[in-house]
């Protein structure tokens, strides 16, 4: 087992847990309208979600890329392209994050648990992301590859769940900031930016 893989995949999910999309904007934005319980809520419902898409990949490409090399090599080169063209997305929208603070209020935690979860599971970028994040952290030789890709599922909603967490508890704190200073969101751009790029080049040179 190579927890150095294990380390980068963590690391790597944590900068994405913090860099600007439409999730933790969605959880920051419910918070400060609602209150920090709703953004909780909608938290557990994206990270529920998560666990579908995990799924998905462990059944459907696990069976796939185990005893055929050629088929890794082209899901690896689509994760590095598609990576790369998300930080292309990224880099040609501003610098400025959109907080929409009138948002209106959701009938309890449950309505927002709800709408969480099939926001996550009926987005279809997140089974194509998770295609082309998760491959290149396979951290086993030996152990079955259904079960690294759960394993590295549950590191993702484990970290990604600490940072949103944390969005929704600190919301009014993080938006005040993010409005007071005009360099946040170039910074957290460019943040994305490097994470996607890195992780497409470690595909690249990545082996199966």
């Amino acid at each position: 087992m190579n927890y150095e893989i294990l380390l980068g995949f963590i690391l790597a999910t944590a900068a994405l847990g913090v860099s600007p999309g439409p999730d933790n904007i969605f959880v920051l934005t419910q918070s400060i309208a609602n209150g920090r319980k709703y953004g909780l809520a909608t938290v557990a419902g994206l990270m529920t979600g998560c666990l579908v898409h995990t799924s998905f990949l462990a059944f459907g490409v696990s069976t796939i890329i185990k005893n055929n090399n050629t088929v890794f090599l082209i899901i690896k080169l689509f994760g590095v392209a598609y990576l790369l063209y998300l930080s292309y997305l990224v880099y040609k929208v501003g610098d400025t994050i959109e907080l929409n603070r009138e948002v209106a209020p959701q009938k309890g935690v449950l309505a927002l648990f709800r709408k969480g979860f099939v926001m996550n599971v009926l987005n279809p970028k997140v089974t194509i992301f998770f295609l082309a994040f998760f491959p290149g952290f396979l951290f086993s030789n030996s152990l079955n590859t259904i079960w690294q890709f759960y394993i590295l599922g549950f590191i993702f909603i484990l970290v990604s769940f600490m940072i949103f967490a944390a969005i929704a508890i600190l919301a009014g704190a993080i938006s005040t900031y993010i409005l007071r200073t005009p360099k946040a969101g170039f910074f957290l751009k460019w943040l994305q930016i490097v994470v996607f790029v890195g992780i497409a080049i470690y595909l690249l040179l990545s082996d199966k």
